[in-house]
């Protein structure tokens, strides 16, 4: 894939280059703020943007922001958002939006090579890929709110794995239950939480994502 990072840590950004460039990838460019991302965007057209959510010059949103511009202008590139911290309000802006083909990953995962690549892959394929952290912390916020409270202890582990864009295959790997058992986990809690069914599991992430929000 063609992919442009946006990091404004010398060190971190220059480590990521390496990386993508020994798996085969091409990396047209490696910027350090959201400006340039949006710049360099526009003048290469990446299948995927890598981005940190905090960027010079104020060092709060300016990449996120970036992302979600890119989002708007050209729907069709891919954004994979890094972050330091489970920042809920940014994971939500995020993700409020159709989520094909968007992630966000805390940093410390970076250093997981092969969680990364894998999240890279899985977006830049169309996907999603959100960081197990970051969905339990907005599962968390929503313990209170039925339905999700109706949920079975196994429906809100599968509901979790969903979240983080898993199909129903990797669940029931994780999960060590059949994939028919999965299934039926997924269509008991869509039916408790009103959702309608959906195909593909970045589809279904969106359906999770909005109804906690709700």
């Amino acid at each position: 894939m063609r992919v442009i990072l946006a990091e404004d840590s010398t060190l971190l950004r220059e480590g990521l280059v390496r990386l993508l460039l020994e798996e085969g990838h091409e990396v047209p460019a490696a910027v350090s703020d959201g400006q340039a991302l949006v710049a360099a965007v526009d003048e290469h057209r990446p299948d995927i943007v890598v981005a940190d959510v905090r960027m010079p010059p104020t060092h709060t949103d300016e990449g996120l922001r970036a992302a979600l511009e890119i989002r708007r202008r050209w729907p069709e590139i891919k954004v994979l958002v890094l972050s330091q911290y489970v920042e809920k309000r940014y994971a939500t802006e995020l993700m409020s939006s159709d989520v094909d083909g968007v992630g966000y990953l805390l940093k410390d995962r970076v250093g997981q090579v092969g969680d990364f690549l894998d999240a890279l892959e899985r977006v830049g394929a169309g996907g999603a890929a959100f960081d197990p952290e970051v969905v339990r912390q907005l599962l968390a916020r929503t313990t209170q709110v039925d339905p999700l409270a109706r949920l079975t202890a196994r429906e809100r582990e599968v509901l979790e794995r969903m979240a983080q864009g898993l199909t129903n295959a990797s669940i029931a790997q994780e999960l060590h239950v059949s994939q028919s058992a999965v299934e039926k986990h997924v269509n008991s809690l869509f039916d408790k939480l009103n959702l309608s069914h959906t195909s593909g599991y970045s589809r279904r992430v969106l359906a999770v994502l909005h109804f906690l929000e709700s």
